[in-house]
């Protein structure tokens, strides 16, 4: 049986609870509040958005995520549903979230007190020389005789550390900044493989842009190998020219099946973006036809709400906040109140009695007298870990304005270069023409013909690569503006302590 001092008596079991509640209700923190760091930011992008663009009002996303819709593709869109359902790289960041959601529930708990039983029967034997008290209690039997019994044990423990200084109310604000953090690092590869599916996808249509080009120049090259045989055969063109219409045939041909390659290389990896092995997916040829759609580009201060890489940054230092608290937090004496009751008895038929009760109630306060200025290291290492978060969040503010700023660049110079190939390739074609006649009519040489050929195969080339360039710069445009994304849309506190599902 315990013995208990007058005062555990006057206390009983229910001031456990009494106690731990005002401690909750009176209990303070220390260290530093947190506010998000300034960042870098100007008025205006420096590069003005193509003729046609619009600037995005306030809270003006693109089709709220579902961004690749602009594009009028039912094909891209329905690949593009599928990456959040089955790329496996998604569901790893997806997993990884719910991990630290966990961890917010787990950091909580210790706002509450642990409570935990115990049942137990313990037989044992005594020697006689070490049980003297059992042997004086019993005359008749020799100060050599063995004591055995059987001990019933039935108890329940409580103990609660009071948050005196907020280090646990700071660590469970860290692990959910830390859960909102992850929750943006799934929007962020979320929209990082919606865009590589996405310019992937024009990449591959681009080259089927090039294949119909290709094949339309053979059909074309093989029309001059015939008008070379029929002069040759007539005795007016030279077996040199009808060499030279042959090479000029066979090397597009050669060409157009290289293509081959590379187009299947994108279709591996569109098919590895949405989850499918190789083998089971193919995309059917197409050619790209018009150019890239507007899209919202807004003004720089909005972009630190729109991109989720941001938003992970920004909570990741207010996490290392937290922990600057937690370090300071360790200055202070820790109190820990804990509470124990039950039966105990050495009879089975008396074991669960009330005169068998046992309990124990009290506080114990604790503190670190000396470490040889492990606290203070600790708390310069938390402030410093804080500094390089700020550092990080404002590099990755000025890394999403270059981005924006390279691809708006890219777009109007794109766009500027395209007007000057169309009007190259319609010179092409006119001096292609001209020069076909001259060798018709006996004025020029077989080689002035291939010379034309080249630089018209040459100009159309780059008009059908530079709207594949066009249309991935817009995809890597509407990623650099964070896609559909705000900030609005990371989860509450409430949400990221609710329970899995």
């Amino acid at each position: 049986m315990n013995l208990l001092s007058n005062f555990e008596r006057s206390l009983g079991p229910r001031a456990f609870l009494l106690a731990a509640w005002m401690l909750c209700t009176s209990a303070c923190m220390v260290g530093p509040n947190y506010h998000t760091p300034s960042a870098p930011a100007a008025s205006a992008f420096k590069e003005p958005p193509p003729p046609g663009w619009k600037e995005a009002k306030p809270n003006d996303a693109v089709n709220r995520g579902k961004w690749w819709e602009i594009y009028n593709d039912s094909q891209l869109n329905g690949l593009e549903e599928q990456v959040s359902i089955s790329n496996q790289n998604v569901l790893m960041a997806e997993a990884q979230f719910r991990e630290a959601k966990a961890a917010v529930r787990i950091a909580r708990s210790g706002l509450f007190p642990t409570v935990s039983g115990s049942l137990s029967l313990d037989d044992s034997r005594i020697p006689g020389k070490l049980s003297g008290a059992a042997a004086a209690s019993n005359a008749s039997s020799s100060s050599t005789q063995s004591v055995q019994g059987v001990l019933y044990s039935l108890s329940a423990d409580a103990s609660y550390t009071a948050d005196l200084w907020g280090s646990i109310r700071r660590g469970v604000t860290a692990a959910a900044a830390t859960a909102q953090a992850s929750a943006a690092q799934l929007e962020s590869a979320k929209l990082t493989y919606q865009a590589e599916l996405a310019s992937d996808y024009f990449q591959l249509h681009g080259l089927d842009g090039d294949a119909s080009l290709l094949e339309n120049t053979a059909k074309s090259y093989q029309e001059y190998l015939v008008l070379t045989q029929n002069r040759y055969a007539g005795g007016i063109a030279s077996l040199g020219d009808v060499a030279q219409a042959q090479t000029q045939l066979e090397t597009t041909r050669a060409q157009l099946v290289d293509l081959g390659v590379q187009r299947t290389q994108f279709e591996h990896a569109i098919a590895i973006l949405i989850g499918k092995p190789p083998a089971e997916f193919s995309i059917p040829p197409a050619t790209l036809k018009i150019p890239p759609p507007p899209v919202p580009v807004g003004v720089p201060s909005q972009l630190l709400e729109r991109r989720p890489d941001i938003a992970v940054s920004e909570r990741q230092v207010a996490a290392a906040n937290e922990q600057i608290g937690i370090a300071k937090a360790a200055y202070y004496p820790t109190l820990t109140l804990s509470a124990t009751g039950g039966f105990e008895s050495a009879s089975f038929l008396s074991w669960l009695t009330w005169p068998s009760r046992f309990w124990s109630v009290g506080p114990q306060l604790a503190e670190t007298l000396f470490d040889a200025g492990k606290r203070h290291a600790q708390v310069n290492q938390a402030e410093a870990a804080y500094d390089a978060t700020v550092a990080n969040y404002r590099q990755t503010v000025l890394t999403a304005f270059q981005q924006v700023e390279d691809n708006l660049s890219a777009l109007r110079v794109l766009a500027d270069e395209a007007d000057v190939t169309d009007r190259a390739v319609n010179a092409a074609e006119q001096s292609l023409t001209i020069s076909r006649d001259q060798y018709i009519g006996g004025i020029v040489a077989y080689l002035q013909v291939i010379t034309a050929q080249t630089a018209a195969l040459q100009e159309e080339k780059s008009a059908v690569d530079l709207l594949t360039r066009r249309m991935t710069a817009s995809v890597t445009l509407v990623q650099a503006l964070g896609g559909g994304w705000d900030a609005s849309q990371l989860p509450t506190r409430t949400e990221v302590m609710a329970a899995n599902r």
